[in-house]
């Protein structure tokens, strides 16, 4: 058997409305709950186990996302619609604006619990050869 993440958990202060958050932004659905957990599925079976953690234990974290060009458009849509702060950078010095490494896009923004979060079309140093 090969060696896949499974599953991981993000603190957050409130499991509920980080995984909503998460969710609704890149239309997705939240896939179960368990104990403190709220999940949200991802595309290739990963799930992201949201757990409500006091405020002084929570380390931020950065998650970043491979998404199509069509998924990008519309969370970047949200993002514009909810006036959610973000970024073409991860030192958050180019404000409401994205950036075009790679050839593709991608855009920084901060969760609720203060999680780092980005969104790429392209992952980092471009596609290998035979996807291009």
């Amino acid at each position: 058997m090969s060696v896949e993440l499974n599953h991981t958990i993000v603190h957050a202060r409130n499991n509920r409305e980080s995984a909503e958050f998460f969710a609704e932004l890149l239309g997705l659905e939240i896939s179960g709950e368990w104990g403190p957990f709220v999940a949200v599925e991802l595309s290739n079976g990963v799930t992201l186990d949201f757990a409500t953690t006091p405020e002084e234990h929570i380390t931020s974290q950065h998650y970043a996302f491979l998404v199509s060009e069509e998924e990008f458009d519309a969370a970047y849509e949200r993002i514009g619609r909810r006036g959610i702060e973000h970024y073409a950078d991860p030192y958050r010095r180019q404000p409401g604006a994205i950036n075009h490494n790679d050839g593709g896009r991608g855009v920084y923004f901060m969760d609720p619990a203060g999680h780092a979060m980005e969104l790429i079309t392209v992952p980092y140093g471009g596609w290998p050869a035979a996807k291009a």
